[in-house]
């Protein structure tokens, strides 16, 4: 395999789809070498054929707003590869949403559920429909429209979505509702569903909960411990809250956060009241965290600033795709930075990323970083599919084991000869390699 073919093929095809190319160039490049190693895989075409999608669902949802008036979205679903299992992939909800963000969180996908050893494919979905200053019954009426287009194409062993940015417990339950409906049986076909209804307990925190597990093992690499540090947070919803929370029960310092008008340092650290409050501001479908320093005043506000530039020694990554830059990067870096966890997807740049390696800063992908939100999900499946409820101790006990199992593999994937951790590297190799010797074992499928 040559990367500089392959990409200069996919250039030519989806030369405007930025964000799929970034991600295919980034695992491609790092599995290289070990590619080339297995002819087997040369000779079956198995980058060729795991570099694009399975199928692509692309169609028109229409709905009604409060004053009768007809509103017309875009849907999608991709589901990028199902070689270890059902696709499994959450819905995004928001005017960002385009064929190929979804590709790019699809392929990812691949391989973080490959990671977390249960057996799911990988896939995403979503709709440029915002739910920000919707009704309950806007929101209702738009879910309804869109399960209508895709119900006959998911299923509990077909395709098992699941939320992100834009759909939450309100928005799965609206969905599900109406599957289950349509489809007249009631199956686990969504995760994320509500605790009395067939979800799983702690799947709201698992994202955030799961990354500082991972973070804590990364530090462990070096004798260090999360206990008694600073640290950074990026947004304010589930992600951000999760970490939050997490990072503060291990008796961590989060001393700053930030939205899309700027940045909140708070010195004192974070409390569970206010980490309570980033779920009221998240509800506020205002997206600003302002008010924050309104309510604590012992925090300030800094309008237009980012969560990287503050000297912390942990920084955590927990919105969107390319939020932490060469630059942003360079910052922390300087300001002593001793480890950056990726929990949103493909949080940081190739420049920021090149960095922090160069610096030989403790840095982890999304892919192996935020693995635990889609871990609980698949553990959802299978309580779901048992028909029994674990508990919340059982549940936090499993995504700890898999978190450990998930840094292992990208230490043994991903350890370089000066002893330092690639862990790019190391997730990237440790799903790869999964799904290719699925793809080698199953034939032509």
């Amino acid at each position: 395999m040559k990367v500089t073919n392959i990409m200069a093929t996919l250039e030519r095809k989806y030369g405007h789809e930025k964000e799929y190319l970034q991600a295919v160039h980034e695992v491609l490049e790092s599995i290289e070498e070990v590619y080339n190693q297995h002819p087997e895989f040369e000779k079956a075409k198995i980058i060729e054929r795991m570099v694009e999608p399975d199928r692509i669902f692309t169609f028109r949802v229409t709905w009604q707003d409060d004053k009768g008036e007809v509103q017309t979205n875009l849907g999608y679903r991709v589901q990028f590869n199902n070689a270890i299992g059902p696709y499994k992939g959450g819905f995004r909800f928001h005017p960002s949403v385009n064929p190929s963000i979804l590709k790019f969180l699809g392929f990812e996908q691949t391989f973080k559920n490959a990671l977390t050893t249960l057996p799911m494919g990988g896939a995403k979905g979503g709709s440029d429909f915002d739910p920000k200053g919707k009704s309950d019954a806007e929101v209702m009426r738009f879910c309804q429209a869109f399960i209508t287009e895709l119900w006959r194409n998911i299923g509990p062993d077909t395709d098992v979505p699941a939320g992100d940015i834009g759909v939450g417990g309100r928005e799965v339950g609206y969905m599900y509702g109406w599957y289950k409906k349509l489809a007249r049986e009631n199956t686990g076909v969504l995760t994320g569903k509500g605790r009395t209804w067939g979800g799983s307990l702690i799947r709201p925190e698992a994202t955030g909960f799961g990354g500082v597990y991972f973070v804590q093992h990364m530090l462990h690499t070096k004798g260090m411990d999360i206990k008694g540090m600073t640290v950074s947070v990026s947004g304010f919803g589930n992600v951000a809250w999760g970490a939050a929370l997490k990072a503060t029960e291990l008796g961590a310092k989060v001393i700053a956060l930030s939205g899309p008008d700027g940045l909140i340092v708070d010195e004192n650290g974070m409390t569970p009241e206010k980490i309570e409050y980033m779920l009221e501001l998240r509800a506020s479908n205002n997206d600003i965290v302002a008010p924050y320093a309104q309510k604590f005043t012992d925090a300030k506000f800094h309008a237009g600033k980012k969560s990287w530039e503050v000297k912390v020694d942990v920084a955590l990554p927990c919105a969107f795709q390319n939020e932490l830059n060469g630059d942003d990067a360079r910052k922390l870096i300087a300001n002593g930075v001793k480890c950056v966890g990726e929990i949103s997807n493909m949080g940081c740049t190739p420049e920021a990323i090149e960095e922090f390696i160069k610096a030989k800063v403790l840095y982890a992908p999304g892919k192996a970083v935020n693995a635990g939100g889609v871990a609980v999900s698949g553990l959802e499946m299978t309580q779901n599919a048992m028909h029994i409820s674990w508990t919340a101790e059982e549940v936090d006990s499993k995504l700890k084991q898999i978190m450990e199992s998930i840094h292992h593999a990208c230490v043994q994937y991903g350890k370089q000869p000066d002893g330092y951790v690639n862990y790019v590297k190391g997730a990237n190799i440790a799903g790869f390699m999964k799904v290719a010797q699925a793809f080698l074992e199953q034939g032509l499928c």
